[in-house]
């Protein structure tokens, strides 16, 4: 199927290889997962058809409340491939806090702080909607560079995402965004705060619960840390 489409792989991770091709016309990305050896193969397809499955809803799902997305164009089960559009102009916002390293400090904090209101903004409208990304990384979120007053926010990569109503797993879900700052970005968590304020401002009807629970997942996270 790759080579019909001219796919390149550019990227492997723990659960698929991601490639960049056309699909009729338009830049794409096409995502394959891998196989489980260690799984037995009819429960691996099961599995793997209901990730699949799950992945489609939740892209769908969030680009029809206005979340920004890349579009589906294509699933193929048998396969094991998704095919979504491919984000242009655009860079992951881990590269993103990079480049701004170049920057003056007034202007490097300016950025980094219009950034996190975005960030905290779309991630409250998932929230609001009951998307849970189950892996919101800064490799995960994307900067479409429309002009430098106003990029967007992107969201990719769905593959860990569920549906669900709790200040717990939407807690959880800021926890691992925030883990990710600390550990691919030291220096920048101080910034976090400034995304948080954002994502009650744009959620204010569950934000201070969610945040709330947020702080306990944190305490949790220390005292397994400090045991561990």
């Amino acid at each position: 199927m790759m080579d019909a489409f001219d796919a390149v792989l550019f990227k492997q991770g723990a659960e698929a290889k991601v490639y960049k091709g056309i699909y009729f016309g338009k830049p794409a990305i096409f995502k394959e997962r891998f196989e489980k050896k260690y799984r037995h193969p009819d429960l691996d397809r099961l599995l793997t058809l209901e990730r699949m499955r799950a992945e489609a809803r939740a892209l769908r799902k969030a680009r029809a409340v206005g979340v920004p997305v890349p579009p589906v164009y294509f699933i193929d089960l048998t396969s094991r491939i998704i095919v979504t559009g491919h984000i242009e102009n655009a860079e992951t916002v881990r590269e993103k806090i990079i480049s701004l390293q170049s920057e003056e400090p007034s202007c490097r904090a300016e950025s980094l702080q219009f950034l996190m209101d975005k960030i905290g903004e779309v991630v409250a409208l998932m929230h609001k909607n009951h998307i849970v990304h189950g892996d919101l990384t800064t490799s995960n979120l994307m900067v479409q560079r429309r002009d430098e007053a106003s990029p967007l926010i992107y969201v990719i990569d769905f593959g860990l995402s569920f549906t669900s109503e709790t200040v717990e797993d939407k807690g959880v879900d800021l926890y691992v965004l925030e883990r990710a700052f600390l550990s691919a970005h030291p220096g920048i968590e101080v910034f976090f705060p400034r995304l948080l304020d954002s994502y009650s401002r744009n959620y204010p009807q569950k934000a201070a619960n969610i945040r709330k629970k947020f702080e306990e997942v944190k305490q949790r996270g220390r005292k397994r840390t400090m045991v561990g």
